[in-house]
């Protein structure tokens, strides 16, 4: 009786706790409560690595991805001198027999933003489900150039990009222009390069009735692609714009 109500109490220890915010887009950032956790490099590398992943990993998988050169022992040595570091502070990751993961009162503001990004590109809505829309135009780990981050960061952007320019086709649509253009224009900051981006943006003016600027933003399109890749808009922009260029 007593071991169930200590486990009762402890459960309801770790709900009254203060919740632990990791944000991982535009930088790393952790917070307990309202209070900050300033952490070393290493520290921050085994979180978020462990946070990029949707489910526990093992301890061999984490040392040996982030302490790629080491040997053996000596990659197992430095994940646990990093545990140690961060857990004296909170107890943020779990160990589940061999495998590491995040406790369940952490939250990643990138699982959020990238659940309510995917939600908009399958089934578009209007409105971005209970995120601050300014989450999409933030880079995964600025700065950071492990190959782990890299393939996340890429991942990410992707992911983003396409939700920026499906919501800006929604606004557009429900005659919202100037959000529309403000919307498009983060998707077109992403990737200049980006015709997508580009016809969303010619999409808007047109809607607006104002042909002046969709032949701007077409003639912008078409010279970036021409002096950075040698090739000429697609022919779906094209045809888009066929009437308002001419």
């Amino acid at each position: 009786m007593r071991q169930v109500q200590g486990q009762v109490t402890a459960m309801r220890a770790v709900e009254a706790a203060p919740s632990v915010r990791l944000a991982l887009l535009g930088g790393f950032e952790l917070r307990h409560g309202k209070a900050p956790i300033l952490l070393a490099a290493g520290p921050q590398r085994v979180i978020a690595f462990v946070a990029l992943h949707a489910r526990p990993l093992r301890r061999g998988f984490v040392s040996g991805s982030l302490w790629p050169d080491a040997t053996e022992a000596r990659a197992a040595a430095s994940l646990r001198s990093a545990l140690w570091r961060v857990q004296r502070h909170v107890p943020l990751l779990l160990t589940i027999g061999d495998k590491l993961g995040l406790a369940g009162n952490v939250s990643v503001d990138l699982h959020e933003a990238a659940a309510a990004a995917e939600c908009l590109v399958d089934a578009p809505k209007l409105e971005l489900p209970g995120i601050d829309r300014s989450l999409l135009t933030l880079e995964l780990l600025p700065g950071w150039y492990d190959d782990w981050v890299l393939i996340e960061r890429e991942r990410w952007r992707q992911l983003r990009l396409h939700a920026l320019e499906v919501q800006c086709s929604l606004l557009a649509t429900a005659g919202r222009f100037g959000e529309a253009l403000e919307v498009g224009l983060e998707a077109l900051a992403g990737d200049p390069l980006r015709e997508s981006a580009h016809r969303a943006l010619v999409r808007v003016h047109l809607a607006e009735g104002n042909v002046g600027e969709a032949r701007r933003q077409y003639r912008l399109c078409e010279a970036l692609l021409r002096d950075e890749l040698g090739v000429a808009p697609s022919e779906s922009m094209q045809e888009l714009v066929a009437g308002a260029v001419a």
